[in-house]
């Protein structure tokens, strides 16, 4: 306590002393008695004030022009209730608050609710006849105003159709694949290079219901002729299996002359042509010659133009009709017959010339 009366006394002292010199004595005795205040009051508060913000602004602009009239050490005997690099700190904060980018509002339209996107939805599902503008009416009659666009916008977002094709059923190229699989067929060419780099083409025709594969042969030059007899023999093979057949599924090359669909189209099976550059649509076929290629043909060196073997993923049924098993044949004078009478004998060994 009495370091404190001493070092107020000291205080008074010093202003008392330095406000001598000025030309104006009350304005110094103010100015001392102020100060005394002030230092009264720190020894009161256990702690210093929370000052606002423009109460720091007004400090830091009295203390930012009485810096360029007097040094450090004078500003720091003048502030009493902060230090000066409080002061100048506060002034940084309000530079950077000047400075700093401050991000715009959006602008432009609200978005809808969840609650009014619901009810679109719901009145666009209940009435499939309804086009843009009459949905747009009827949640203005609900207190809902929406324009055209954004009642468009949000049904395309949620990939509703428009009103004509609203009410339709709408069914994909897999839900198709799917219902009719057991009346499918699908056909595709693919390549095979011999040992002699030379290019053959190879046909076939797969059961998308069964994994059938039928391979009717290869050539070098599948030409138009070649191609619609190849359909002819598989139109003959499953009408001999009883297998129906409804759909036709192949792309739109060019080795697929007109002569082709129409053998399917005599025998009541439609032909489905895939879109451009869309592999997709026939991808048991393009599955299947993957299975072929990495499973089998690259693991062969073929020489001739023979078919190639089916790959793993189908049943190999040839549609050339296979050749008659051979007759079992007559028992040599001196030779006993052949022990299995379905299976044909091995040939005579010719007789050796007597050498000389």
């Amino acid at each position: 306590m009495v370091w404190f009366v001493l070092m107020h006394l000291a205080g008074l002292i010093v202003d008392l002393n330095g406000g001598a010199h000025e030309e104006s004595e009350e304005k110094d005795l103010q100015i001392a008695l102020l100060r005394h205040q002030v230092r009264l009051l720190q020894r009161r508060l256990p702690r210093p004030p929370r000052l606002s913000r423009w109460e720091k602004l007004t400090l830091a602009a009295l203390t930012a022009r009485l810096a360029r009239l007097t040094d450090r050490m004078q500003l720091a005997q003048v502030l009493l209730l902060v230090r000066p690099e409080t002061v100048f700190k506060w002034h940084r904060e309000l530079v950077r608050r000047k400075w700093t980018y401050r991000r715009q509002q959006a602008r432009g339209r609200p978005p809808i609710t969840a609650d009014v996107e619901t009810l679109l939805l719901r009145l666009a599902a209940e009435s499939p006849r309804w086009g843009y503008g009459r949905l747009q009416g009827e949640l203005a009659k609900l207190g809902h105003a929406l324009g055209r666009s954004t009642v468009r916008a949000v049904l395309k977002r949620r990939h509703v159709p428009p009103a004509p094709r609203r009410g339709q059923r709408a069914s994909t190229w897999r839900q198709f694949l799917a219902q009719h699989r057991d009346v499918v067929l699908a056909c595709d060419f693919f390549t095979v290079e011999t040992l002699f780099l030379k290019t053959l083409h190879v046909l076939f025709f797969l059961e998308v219901g069964t994994r059938r594969v039928h391979l009717p042969g290869c050539t070098a030059n599948p030409t138009a002729a070649w191609v619609t007899q190849q359909a002819r023999q598989l139109t003959w093979t499953l009408q001999e299996g009883g297998q129906p057949a409804r759909y036709l599924i192949h792309d739109r090359d060019a080795k697929f002359p007109a002569a082709f669909d129409t053998v399917f189209a005599a025998e009541g099976v439609a032909i489905v042509r895939t879109p451009y550059r869309a592999p997709n649509a026939n991808a048991h076929a393009e599955r299947w010659v993957r299975s072929a290629r990495e499973e089998c043909l690259d693991h062969l060196l073929i020489r001739g133009g023979g078919a190639p073997a089916p790959g793993p993923g189908g049943v190999h049924r040839p549609l050339q009709p296979r050749p008659a098993a051979p007759r079992p044949r007559a028992a040599l004078p001196h030779r006993p017959p052949c022990a299995r009478a379905g299976r044909a004998s091995a040939s005579p060994r010719p007789a050796r010339r007597p050498t000389p």
